[in-house]
């Protein structure tokens, strides 16, 4: 938590409410409260009435607004004390970085192990078929030699050049039962085997019988293991409308979500957001494994991740972990960040459109993931003492925006309502 210098403000109370960021240009309404000047006035403009974000007073026309300098000094001074400790840091939180990546290497063996074992069986009953194969072609081979003895001399070498092909396929085959089944699979479709095979009379002889068991085998392993794949994501992660924040609009699937860009009359509810543009996931998580997949497009003012069932739904939020929220945020000309406390900024190669989440509750982790790239962003490591939710905040300042989009699809959202 920050302190400025010339008092005991928190780093809370420089925070804008409607942008959760240290303030800007910081201007007083007349009820008293504080807002970055831009965020204020593209709050009125989107707004059918001139109220105040965090009390509701409304006013007959738009208020006059006056510049906050006192305020105005103090963001500065914290603005200035979070870039010199950040500076100070780089090499701590590099540190941290490296250790952070080791943590996820050893994570990604374990679980790499745990998958192997599980398809285990799937590998046997492939290598068993390999076998088999591999004693089909030896008595082939065995047949075919027989056979040579029988012909004259001027077929010698062609036959020499056939046995010595065959050989070579059934080196093949017998490294390919030696290899780890892992590797084998990764390597498979680079092997071949030619369609036909000419017998002494140059008569063409189909020979892919044992080739099309090998890949029939190959295509049920493939789609045994997609479906492994598939039952990882948990289809259950839908939203709540009871704690969409009114600037919200969910679809009827409750799977997506965007800022309307206007306010909407919904019923009082002790579980919505009143002030911020939040939205949490219906069902909770207490224990286990989960993973979900969340579209975010190009859309450049967001938060997702997860938060504490507890988390305070009315007035001035923070999104941080010291207040149960663990999130990557993507903040229009900052980048991309964590919520860790103060946050840390994140350096990413290509700009995600498609966002993996995994949460696993008794190991205390949540991990994002590029979904196209597949490469890993950040992981936090705590511990979940009560019930965790699906954490979503999309804002927009002054129009409607895409939609956010719960689930594997179509990269934008599908028709909304």
């Amino acid at each position: 938590m920050w302190m400025a210098s010339s008092g005991n403000l928190s780093e809370e109370q420089v925070h804008c409410s409607i942008c959760l960021d240290v303030f800007t240009n910081p201007v007083s309404i007349p009820c008293g409260h504080n807002f970055c000047q831009n965020c204020i006035l593209g709050y009125w403009k989107t707004s059918p009435l001139y109220q105040c974000p965090m009390c509701k007073k409304a006013f007959q026309k738009r208020p006059d607004i006056s510049v906050n300098t006192v305020l105005r000094e103090i963001a500065e001074q914290f603005k200035q004390i979070r870039v010199k400790s950040r500076d100070g840091k780089v090499e701590k939180e590099e540190d941290e970085i490296e250790t952070n990546k080791t943590k996820d290497r050893k994570w990604t063996t374990e679980r790499r192990k745990k998958e192997d074992e599980v398809s285990v069986q799937v590998f046997s009953d492939l290598v068993r078929s390999i076998q088999r194969t591999q004693a089909e072609l030896v008595l082939v081979i065995e047949e075919k030699q027989r056979q040579t003895e029988q012909w004259a001399e001027g077929l010698m070498t062609h036959l020499e050049q056939e046995i010595s092909e065959l050989k070579r396929r059934h080196a093949d085959l017998e490294n390919v039962a030696r290899t780890d089944h892992i590797n084998f699979l990764k390597s498979f479709p680079a092997l071949s085997c030619p369609p036909v095979v000419r017998d002494w009379s140059d008569t063409r002889v189909p020979t892919d019988t044992c080739v099309g068991m090998i890949r029939r085998s190959v295509s049920k392993l493939e789609s045994t293991l997609n479906e492994t794949v598939h039952k990882l994501i948990d289809m259950d992660v839908t939203l709540d409308p009871d704690t969409a924040n009114p600037w919200l609009q969910l679809s009827q699937d409750r799977r997506q979500v965007r800022h309307l860009g206007a306010w909407q009359d919904l019923p009082e509810h002790p579980a919505r957001f009143d002030t911020v543009v939040i939205v949490l996931g219906r069902c909770g998580f207490t224990s286990g494994r989960h993973y979900w997949e969340v579209q975010v497009g190009d859309k450049d003012d967001w938060y997702l991740g997860v938060a504490k069932s507890s988390v305070n739904r009315k007035g001035r939020i923070s999104v941080s972990t010291a207040q149960g929220y663990w999130a990557l945020a993507m903040k229009k000309s900052q980048g991309y960040r964590a919520s860790t406390t103060p946050p840390q900024l994140l350096s990413l190669d290509a700009k995600p459109k498609r966002i993996g989440v995994y949460l696993d509750i008794e190991e205390g982790q949540v991990s994002f993931y590029d979904v196209k790239n597949r490469t890993h962003i950040f992981t936090f490591k705590d511990s979940f003492a009560e019930k965790i939710l699906p954490f979503f905040y999309l804002y927009c300042c002054d129009k409607a925006s895409d939609t956010m989009v719960i689930g594997p699809g179509p990269e934008r959202g599908q028709s909304k309502s």
